[in-house]
């Protein structure tokens, strides 16, 4: 048994032990009770965003807390005991009295009397309320979401984006960066509602590396978006929420990370709220090592060698060698820092009318090295011999890499309540500015003896003007009408400048320019209501796609100026019944396009080396789903689970093709096409479970089947030399699996470790096989220096399994590729927390365009 077989057995037993460990917890905690109450003050009026501490006299392990809601009233499940119960609010006095607890029930009101001075907030004992008044739940369910509080993810600490996406239900990362919900990697990403030039990177894994995980208040999950969203992105939306305070006075924390592959950063998050205005302060910068590697085996069949051939002939011309076998071993280190910072304020003109303004500015600058050998057997011919011999050579091929990113946004919004009924209208305007600079220098060697050296350079400008009217208005006590508008204007343009050292005749296609310029015209128009137990939501978009590419190629290729223009309606139903008060059951259906990425459409829009190359594809178009949900939700104080039944129908499906031009060559050309129809279909399952005040468990589950249909064609020289074409069949089905389970221990109130595993099961079609994926992460927090810190510590992938193994078929020759991303990390981060106000009560306030608490297109929530 070798080493990799005996890590595999050991990882495997490691992610049994997390459920067995789990579930025997269970069968030995105590016994909680169900305690409700309210908090009133001396006129027995509610008091809202009260603190409520319950103290063992016992033991701390048995202590918790809450916050009263907006009625004064509060929830929590204990353990029978002896409790002193503190009640704290913003400008009343601190309250303590004792109460023996032995049974489930409500034990009345609690009251408390006011501060003489209403501006006398003791923040000093306030501060233990925020280690104590968590969120008991890490995760909702709405009508139309599901919404992830990153707070208590522990292994993420420290880290970033793509480390929070890791443990967010129904979302997976690949281990290149990859994003993909239930199966499909079209996912639409916005920053607080919108697109943001925060996520503006070409290199999706470096965009979301960029974004530090303690700067992100929550994440929408929306697998079936409504006609209130943008059309785009067939898989779904994630809407990234960005911190913002909802306290008064001064408030902050600052995280700074070490970690290994090397790994720093520093982040702050500073608010200052009086009055009327509020003013904050996000920013921070990092700097990451990383390490991964490639491997790349083909193998090719069918080898024809045309001895017929006289080379004596007037009309002989030297064909290439013929591969029959490469082996390619790559190591790449790459280097990056990154940076970035938001400010802006919110003012309250009066009770009804609120502006916010706010800008932001983002730098990213990464460095790669990647060395690969390769190994190629192939044939020649001899003019001696007069026939074809096997050869064998050794290529070995260094490229230095350098990639800068400067991206600029700004974001105006103006907010009117007509009145207390919930009529309002929302107006915003933003200002998008992002530049890339992209350098490669190749150089490549035969049997130690240079060859060629290749530089590229790409650079890349995107601006972008996005304007958005929403508009609110209620119909009787359970009814409302929601219309809006949204207009985008884009503008890219993008240059490509390839040299060589030798005379190849394919570089001059990669000297190209291109201006890109799309505008999307939207309207909305939806309809909720309930009637008694029955709810329901009607929508109607319509979408408006005109788009132009003017496309100048140096190296022979004609000029090409195309437009093309897309009118699209895209309708969504959504249907609920309250079963219960806690159990609903939830159905919806919507109709989405995946529109290309302006980079797609590029052609010859990518030279990273002469044997592996990507080509943009003008021709391509959007492809369209349609999308079904059959949803039950139970939701006790306990636990929570929402299995999900799904089908999606693609159409004009997206694929990406990998094929040679020449088979006389060892070139890959990869190129995005319209393919078929896809469909899948499956059960989503996410649950939270607390049985025990030290135990808490998140788990999901998503098992899905997969049915591919297509062929493509394309064009290419034979082994002969003569034209032809080739085919790819995509056809497929089958059924593959996305597994999670975090299980958080909690040893006192100040102590907790977390335990996560993932696992992504294999998946095949006619001519891939993706093999299956297991990891296991763990991390640990400790509050300390009376609240004001934490301290974290985390391991990403103990065990080193992450990675992607893909065999690849064709008809002349089969392809195994082995990719890790990212080794083993760990990392240990220290936050420190400023003195913190009170919440204040925000459901009478507006919102802004910063936080989008509603998570719909309205770009809404509060400060």
């Amino acid at each position: 048994m070798n080493q990799t077989e005996i890590i595999n057995i050991f990882t495997k037993k490691t992610l049994g032990l997390t459920f067995v460990l789990s579930a025997a917890a269970f069968a030995f905690g105590q016994e909680k009770v169900g305690i409700s109450g309210t908090v009133v003050n001396k006129n027995n009026q509610p008091v809202p965003y009260a603190s409520v501490t319950y103290s063992n006299k016992t033991s701390k392990l048995l202590s918790d807390a809450a916050l009263t809601d907006e009625k004064g009233q509060y929830k929590l499940d204990i353990t029978p005991g002896n409790y002193d119960i503190t009640v704290e609010a913003i400008d009343y006095k601190k309250s303590v009295i004792n109460k023996q607890i032995a049974a489930a029930g409500n034990i009345g009101a609690l009251s408390i009397e006011p501060e003489k001075s209403a501006t006398n907030i003791k923040t000093g004992d306030i501060q233990a309320v925020v280690i104590t008044a968590q969120s008991t739940k890490p995760y909702k369910v709405e009508l139309d979401k599901k919404t992830y509080d990153p707070s208590q993810d522990i292994i993420s600490k420290g880290g970033s984006l793509q480390d929070v996406l890791s443990n967010v239900p129904s979302v997976s990362v690949d281990t290149d960066g990859t994003v993909s919900m239930r199966g499909s990697s079209n996912v639409k990403f916005l920053i607080n509602g919108k697109p943001s030039s925060l996520l503006g990177i070409d290199d999706g894994a470096n965009a979301l590396q960029s974004i530090p995980a303690d700067q992100i208040e929550k994440i929408e999950v929306i697998t079936n978006p409504s006609s209130k969203f943008e059309a785009s992105g067939t898989s779904g939306i994630l809407n990234i929420i960005l911190k913002k305070s909802k306290k008064v006075g001064f408030n902050g924390s600052v995280v700074g990370t070490l970690g290994y592959f090397p790994r720093t950063s520093l982040n702050a998050n500073l608010s200052w709220r009086k009055n009327k205005m509020t003013w904050f302060l996000n920013g921070g910068g990092g700097y990451t090592e990383n390490q991964n590697k490639n491997e790349t085996e083909t193998t090719y069949h069918n080898i024809i060698l045309p001895n017929n051939i006289d080379p004596t002939s007037p009309t002989f011309t030297q064909p290439q060698d013929i591969p029959t076998y490469q082996s390619q071993d790559s190591k790449n280190k790459s280097y990056s820092k990154n940076y970035n910072a938001t400010a802006g304020f919110v003012y309250d003109i009066s009770d009804k009318t609120s502006v916010n303004l706010s800008g932001m500015v983002r730098t990213f600058d990464g460095d790669s090295n990647e060395k690969l050998n390769s190994i190629d057997d192939f044939f020649r011919y001899s003019p001696t011999a007069n026939a074809w011999q096997p050869l064998r050579s050794l290529m070995q091929r260094n490229s230095n890499g350098i990639n800068n990113n400067l991206a600029f946004q700004g974001d105006f919004g103006l907010d009117h309540k007509f009145d207390d009924k919930g009529q309002n209208i929302s107006l915003s305007l933003s200002l998008q500015s992002n530049k890339s600079n992209n350098n490669s220098n190749i150089a490549e060697y035969l049997d130690s003896n240079f060859v060629r050296d290749d530089v590229s350079d790409r650079n890349s400008t995107n601006k972008t003007l996005i304007g958005k009217i929403d508009y609110e208005l209620p119909i009787g006590e359970n009814s409302k009408l929601e219309a809006g508008y949204r207009i985008d204007n884009n503008n890219n343009d993008y240059t490509s400048v390839v040299t060589s050292t030798v005379q190849d005749p394919v570089i001059g296609y990669y000297n190209n320019s291109t201006v890109y310029k799309e505008m999307f015209n939207a309207f909305y128009l939806q309809f909720k209501s309930k009637i008694g137990n029955f709810g329901y939501q009607l929508g109607l978009r319509d979408e408006q796609s005109n788009i132009k590419i003017d496309y100048q190629n140096k190296g022979g290729d004609p000029a090409i100026n195309t437009t093309k223009n897309y009118n699209n309606l895209f309708p969504s139903v959504y249907l609920s019944y309250d079963v219960t008060k806690d159990n609903q059951i939830l159905l919806n259906y919507s109709r989405r396009i995946d529109r290309p990425r302006s980079f797609f459409m590029v052609p010859y829009s990518n030279y990273s080396n002469r044997q592996n190359v990507f080509e943009g594809n003008i021709n391509l178009n959007p492809s369209y789903v349609d999308s079904f949900e059959l949803g039950y939700n139970i939701s006790k104080r306990k636990f929570t689970v929402n299995p999900t039944l799904y089908y999606r129908h693609s159409t004009d499906d997206n694929k990406m093709l990998v094929y040679r031009k020449d088979e006389r060559t060892a070139d890959f050309f990869t190129k995005p096409i319209n393919l078929g129809n896809d469909d899948r279909y499956g059960l989503d399952l996410n649950f939270t479970y607390d049985p025990f005040a030290w135990l808490k468990l998140m788990g999901s589950l998503d098992v899905f089947g997969y049915k591919t249909s297509g062929i493509a064609y394309y064009d290419m020289i034979d082994k002969s030399g003569n034209p032809g074409i080739g085919s790819m069949d995509f056809t497929g089905s089958g059924v593959s699996t996305r597994a999670r389970l975090n299980t958080t221990f909690k040893i006192d109130k100040t102590f907790s470790f977390q335990l996560q595993g993932f696992y992504r099961g294999a998946q095949k079609s006619a001519n891939q096989d993706t093999k299956d994926m297991y990891a296991l992460n763990l991390g640990a927090s400790k509050t300390i220096w009376k609240g004001d810190g934490t301290i974290s510590f985390n391991i990403q992938d103990i065990f080193n399994t992450r990675s992607r193994e893909i065999y690849s078929y064709s008809s002349d020759y089969t392809r195994r590729n082995y990719m890790q991303w990212q080794p083993r990390q760990f990392s240990i981060s220290l936050t420190y927390r400023f003195k913190q106000g009170e919440k204040i009560e925000q459901a009478k306030r507006k919102k802004d365009i910063n936080s989008n608490a509603t998570g719909d297109d309205q770009q809404g929530g509060p400060m």
